[in-house]
């Protein structure tokens, strides 16, 4: 049987195709193909507006991989694109952002066209400023997928909201909230994002202090964030219980003392605040040894 483009332009013929050609090759020796095909399968099912049908063949072909120790990149490429396209017709942006990254690591970039580079990099973009379980998206800011949203892109406004994010930019965040009715998920999430940004904030100015200066009151965290003095201590706690920071808070004194900030990619005005510091940490280090060393030479003369 001879099957033509014409022949498959339906997508009930496809998953009647693709359903029978899943049960040809359910063999213990043709394991990796009859993964292909389920997951190909639940693809066509997405386009039927079948998602359970399609979730029933994703879990299996799941369980398949599961067992295996090496699988062809193209067998994994195609899981991880079914799997988030699933995940974006359910809504849920954390789990397709993942996906979608593990999609193209399994992949090379000119495997796609200059358009599907660029869906690709929106919907990721939207995706991780969305999301209430991802803060730190340094793996899209250094994946060269999101070169597609570059200026003179109309979208390009995206990628510099992306980087605004990761510095904790509250002032370029209002610079660009008006794009944000462009979209109806990042309207529908603006102030989720303002609260988002605002822990960007406060992440980024305990990460531009020495460790030894990190107990800040209430007060000097409102005027360096231009967060309002009422929601300090609660956006401290978001980012205690976010695992963003590690630290106490008094309450009474309206100190918080924070020990451990969540490491990010740094742009290069953050790599230049990181060389200031440690030439500020050198030069104290001298400064050390020059004081023992002139009140104690009785000592090592001794």
């Amino acid at each position: 049987m001879v099957l033509t483009d014409e022949a498959l332009l339906d997508d009930s013929d496809r998953s009647e195709f693709l359903k029978a050609l899943a049960d040809r090759v359910n063999t213990p020796d043709s394991e990796e193909a009859h993964v292909y095909a389920i997951t190909e399968l639940a693809s066509v099912y997405l386009r039927l507006g079948q998602p359970s049908k399609a979730r029933e063949q994703l879990d299996q072909a799941q369980r398949t991989l599961d067992k295996f120790d090496f699988v062809e990149n193209v067998v994994h490429a195609s899981f991880y694109r079914v799997n988030a396209d699933y995940f974006q017709a359910q809504g849920d942006y954390t789990s397709y952002y993942r996906n979608s990254l593990l999609y193209l690591a399994c992949i090379s970039e000119s495997d796609l066209s200059a358009e599907e580079r660029q869906h690709r990099a929106y919907n990721l973009s939207i995706a991780a400023l969305v999301s209430d379980a991802i803060y730190n998206f340094g793996e899209l800011l250094l994946h060269p997928i999101l070169d597609a949203l570059k200026p003179p892109h109309s979208q390009s406004w995206l990628r510099d909201l992306l980087f605004a994010f990761n510095r904790g930019d509250l002032a370029a965040f209002d610079r660009l909230s008006n794009n944000l009715s462009k979209d109806e998920r990042l309207e529908s999430h603006r102030i989720f994002l303002y609260q988002k940004i605002s822990l960007a904030a406060l992440t980024e100015l305990v990460f531009k202090r020495p460790p030894h200066d990190r107990a800040m009151t209430f007060k000097t965290i409102s005027q360096e964030t231009k967060v309002k003095p009422d929601e300090i201590e609660h956006l401290i706690m978001k980012a205690l219980s976010l695992g963003l920071l590690r630290g106490k808070i008094d309450q009474v004194a309206q100190i918080a003392r924070i020990n451990w900030v969540q490491p990010k990619v740094l742009e290069r005005s953050q790599i230049e605040g990181m060389r200031l510091r440690l030439k500020e940490w050198d030069s104290n280090v001298n400064d050390l040894g020059h004081w023992i060393e002139g009140v104690g030479k009785d000592v090592w003369a001794a």
